[in-house]
């Protein structure tokens, strides 16, 4: 198990019989301050598969918050359990003891299978959660600065490749249309650009051709696996992660590919074939980062044009990453590897390893 989790700090299993809860913490890194990450529930059927997505999940949020250059470190908590059947507020409030627990390690909120509301249980126990509702002292719909940040990353890919930061005049295959991927799709058709869409919720698809229809734009819609082989410019994953693998890659006909889906590319690998076929991705944890600079910063108490403002920051991000990536002849998940790794080494002279642990700097709400 220790070869397992070598690259971690610390791994938590958290076991309260009298709720239920079995859960597992993961600190990957705090270099760069105390760990965040969102908390996640599934019926895992193993406790190895639960180990495995936590290890994964939480080292990709110390790059995440690398990337998006917020004072934190990369850490996850899954849930094992039934989202439909086990989300009690005893549990949470169990959950919660045990994060408390790390004395300001770990701070954390919703994720797959959780919502807001769940942790407002776990926040009698602990002040170390974020993104719950805003009569809480949360920051409202992470959603907002998730869209925002995603047309600053198509902004950046259109400058790299097209020349031109404009939105019109382009195409779109937008694939989901959830609380971030309609934000986006409605945003774009607001700037112009046509766009090509697929979602399993028809209530959500007919939504945005009526939106369409009052911008005077258009919305085609495809079904299913059909958006890989859309006849578009970008490429813009708002839905399942994985979907960049062996089967769909040599469909697309993009330039290419942004959008706010976490984990897009099946294996590194799939990043190496798209930079060879000459397809051009933004690395999706720096294009989705605004929901965790949001969160990140209601620890200095909500403030929405703050949040913003650092949301800006994803545009200036991609462009060194793809000017690196350039550089080097290399994928720009590479590049986008390095620049966190980098910055987490050159930080590690900022922050000691003691300082940034005190008790009370970082929970400011009473």
């Amino acid at each position: 198990m220790f070869d397992r989790i070598a690259e971690h700090e610390q791994v938590l299993f958290c076991n309260d019989a009298a709720t239920g809860l079995k859960a597992i913490i993961a600190i990957h890194n705090t270099t760069l301050g105390p760990a965040l990450g969102g908390c996640r529930m599934r019926p895992y059927e193993t406790v190895d598969d639960a180990i495995e997505d936590v290890l994964r999940l939480s080292k990709g949020m110390t790059y995440k918050c690398a990337a998006a250059d917020v004072d934190f470190g990369g850490g996850k908590a899954v849930i094992i359990g039934d989202p439909l059947t086990d989300r009690t507020p005893e549990l949470f409030r169990a959950f919660g003891q045990f994060v408390e627990s790390l004395n300001g390690r770990f701070y954390t909120g919703t994720d797959m299978g959780t919502t807001p509301d769940n942790f407002v249980h776990s926040l009698r126990e602990t002040n170390c959660i974020v993104g719950v509702p805003e009569e809480y002292g949360g920051s409202g719909d992470s959603s907002i600065p998730t869209a925002k940040g995603v047309l600053y990353g198509i902004q950046a890919t259109n400058k790299m490749v097209f020349g031109n930061e404009e939105f019109g005049g382009k195409t779109y295959a937008i694939q989901g249309l959830g609380k971030v991927g309609y934000k986006v799709a409605e945003m774009l058709l607001e700037e112009g650009a046509e766009i090509i869409v697929t979602d399993i919720n028809r209530h959500a698809i007919d939504r945005l051709i009526q939106r369409a229809i009052e911008l005077k734009g258009e919305v085609k819609v495809v079904s299913g696996d059909e958006i890989y082989e859309a006849d578009a410019d970008v490429f813009v994953p708002c839905a399942l992660g994985g979907i960049i693998n062996d089967r769909t890659i040599d469909k697309l006909k993009v330039s290419a590919v942004v959008g706010s889906a976490n984990n897009q590319l099946l294996t590194i690998e799939h990043g190496d074939r798209l930079h060879n076929r000459g397809i051009l991705y933004a690395p999706d944890y720096i294009v989705n980062s605004g929901g965790l600079i949001q969160v990140s910063d209601e620890l200095y108490s909500p403030h929405p044009m703050r949040v913003l403002q650092k949301t800006k920051a994803i545009y200036d991000t991609l462009h060194t990453v793809f000017k690196n990536a350039e550089e080097s002849s290399i994928s720009t998940v590479q590049a986008a590897n390095y620049f966190c790794e980098e910055r987490i080494e050159s930080r590690k002279r900022r922050n000691s390893f003691f300082s940034h642990k005190k008790p009370g700097k970082w929970a400011v709400r009473s």
